[in-house]
């Protein structure tokens, strides 16, 4: 199965905006493990034309509360709609599991011994600080987690996660199964490849 593991900074957030609603916010940029190439990639809001085949291409977009937020923010910049692609959403997987949404930090440390390497918020601030390549670097960072947790997930089914209730650590099952399913989603490319 080819997939792409995406993540996505913005330039700005929530109370910038005065909504909790993605699609209000700038994207600062987006960053791929694109598994044909099994390379990582950035682009930047200029370069987005370049990343649209490679989505329509792929047999499933893999990402971190993707279905929430990262998708909903980038189909005000696609012609077409995102959420047609298949979409494998691993926060969405542990929320089934366990009934609550769960940050990536808060899996990623227990589960692979590897944690975010800053904060969204602090994303925000290099952007505007016009530090580019640190923002880019911490989205690659993330993909790269992400992509980690992925492959995990899939092959032993389960997690470790930091209940921030009581600061300890649990284990739960998650349910991959149709992970692996292809599906004919239909969409008609926006783009000529």
């Amino acid at each position: 199965m080819k997939f792409v593991v995406f993540d996505i900074e913005t330039s700005n957030f929530f109370p910038d905006v005065g909504k909790n609603d993605p699609s209000l916010l700038d994207l600062a940029v987006l960053c791929i493990y694109n598994s044909e190439t099994d390379k990582y990639d950035s682009f930047l809001k200029e370069d987005l034309h370049k990343v649209w085949p490679i989505f329509e291409n792929t047999d499933a977009l893999i990402g971190y509360n993707s279905n929430h937020f990262d998708i909903p923010l980038l189909n005000k910049y696609y012609a077409g709609d995102l959420s047609q692609l298949k979409s494998i959403d691993l926060m969405k997987t542990i929320q089934e599991s366990l009934g609550r949404r769960v940050g990536l930090g808060a899996v990623a440390e227990p589960t692979l011994g590897v944690g975010k390497s800053a904060h969204g918020s602090q994303a925000i601030e290099w952007w505007k600080q016009g530090k580019i390549q640190e923002v880019i670097d911490y989205c690659i960072q993330d993909v790269k987690v992400t992509k980690d947790l992925y492959e995990h997930m899939k092959e032993n089914n389960f997690v470790k996660y930091i209940n921030k209730d009581d600061g300890k650590t649990y284990q739960i099952d998650v349910d991959t199964s149709d992970w692996d399913k292809k599906e004919d989603i239909g969409i008609t490319p926006t783009l000529q490849f």
